[in-house]
């Protein structure tokens, strides 16, 4: 026998370059794996194409494959939007974060309308959330000082909450303190 230090290391073969039926092989298995837009399946086709390089003669067609993917139904961004921005609100995010979530996972307007519409009637339960995982405001166990308040101010901004409910949760030190949010903060704007 040979010992460990004796084997030749194969060496790698570069992948063969993608023809029009590996492409689409690999854009359906990347579909079976992940829920995705329109855009983002154009974006990995690309990137395939451009890693492996193109074998065939005619240039490769993404938004015919990415049209038919549609059509059967494999790629559906109204679904995808209401899927990404009810995950992103139940985690804390306001609604310009799911807006730009959205946006750079290539939605479209009409389809970001009706999650838009969503979190803006959600705006409070979000920042609510976002408040208790954080523990910020009534949620922390500790009361804060003023420079850590402005730093969880900062990071309500950051996640795309509106200035003026994000102070009153900051602000609070307790639930009785922000009982009357609902009225005050029923209906956010973008």
């Amino acid at each position: 026998m040979t010992a460990p230090d004796d084997r030749r290391k194969r060496e790698k073969r570069p992948p063969k370059p993608l023809d029009e039926r590996a492409l689409k092989d690999l854009a359906l298995h990347y579909l079976g794996r992940f829920a995705t837009t329109r855009a983002r399946l154009i974006q990995y086709m690309q990137r395939k194409v451009r890693e492996r390089g193109w074998a065939d003669e005619r240039a490769p067609d993404y938004d015919q494959l990415a049209d038919r993917c549609v059509e059967l139904g494999y790629v559906d961004d109204a679904a995808f939007a209401a899927m990404k921005g009810g995950a992103l609100l139940r985690r804390g995010f306001g609604a310009r974060r799911v807006e730009q979530a959205l946006v750079a996972a290539g939605v479209g307007e009409a389809e970001r309308g009706e999650v838009r519409e969503t979190a803006s009637d959600q705006a409070l339960s979000a920042a609510m959330a976002f408040a208790r995982r954080k523990r910020i405001g009534p949620f922390a166990s500790d009361p804060a000082d003023p420079d850590r308040r402005r730093k969880q101010l900062q990071a309500f901004i950051r996640a795309g909450h509106d200035f003026a409910l994000a102070r009153t949760l900051v602000f609070a030190d307790s639930m009785e303190e922000i009982a009357g949010l609902d009225e005050q903060f029923g209906r956010d704007t973008w």
